[in-house]
């Protein structure tokens, strides 16, 4: 269904097209590994889909965003190194085998995985939250770029994200942080249609 917005500004001019630009971010959805098909995303890809990310604003442009790709054999190191690092850090008694199984076969199921990371500031003038929030813009355009693409993805921030321990197996520094990974693949399917609820009802306008 095509979605009409704005109707009353037909007549603004743009140097995009607008239509598309409504589409692509309205038909973003997250797919996840089991939904991929297990075909393969050719390089170029991608290198397109990292490029765009480097085109997120930033603050005082410091580019925070560091990334990681794995595929191929590099999918298995990081499923080895995630379950392995869980296992280790992880007391006997609260050691769960269905967690340990996932974090060891849940990479293997994309085409690419990329870790999000944000490098912080040497001098920290901007604020850690400001990059952090650059690096979920980066993120965007990694949604919207696969989407584009026909390309599914997810980010997700589970298993070892938050672990200091992880840092260093993605060349992060004590002060930077791991955000997360970026699942990437095929959808076997169509992914279904999204829903949000009314813009009215999340924005207050002051004119007067």
């Amino acid at each position: 269904m095509k979605v009409d917005f704005m109707q009353t500004q037909t007549d603004i001019q743009t140097p995009f097209n607008i239509d598309e630009i409504n589409r692509l971010m309205r038909e973003r959805r997250s797919v996840f590994p089991k939904q991929f098909s297990g075909k393969a995303i050719p390089r170029e890809i991608i290198e397109q889909i990292l490029e765009n990310a480097n085109w997120a604003p930033n603050h005082g442009k410091t580019e925070p965003w560091r990334f990681v790709v794995f595929t191929g054999e590099g999918l298995k190191e990081l499923a080895r190194f995630q379950s392995e690092l869980y296992k280790r850090i992880t007391p006997a008694d609260q050691f769960d085998q269905k967690k340990f199984d996932k974090l060891a076969n849940k990479p293997l199921m994309a085409s690419h995985v990329i870790a999000i990371g944000m490098s912080r500031q040497v001098s920290e003038k901007i604020p850690e939250i400001e990059e952090i929030e650059a690096v979920a813009c980066a993120v965007q355009n990694i949604y919207l770029t696969a989407t584009a693409y026909g390309v599914g993805g997810y980010w997700g921030s589970g298993g070892v994200t938050y672990r200091e321990e992880a840092k260093d197996f993605f060349g992060l520094d004590p002060q930077d942080k791991l955000l997360g990974f970026f699942y990437l693949g095929y959808p076997e399917k169509t992914p279904k249609a999204g829903t949000r609820g009314d813009i009215k009802d999340k924005v207050v306008w002051v004119e007067e």
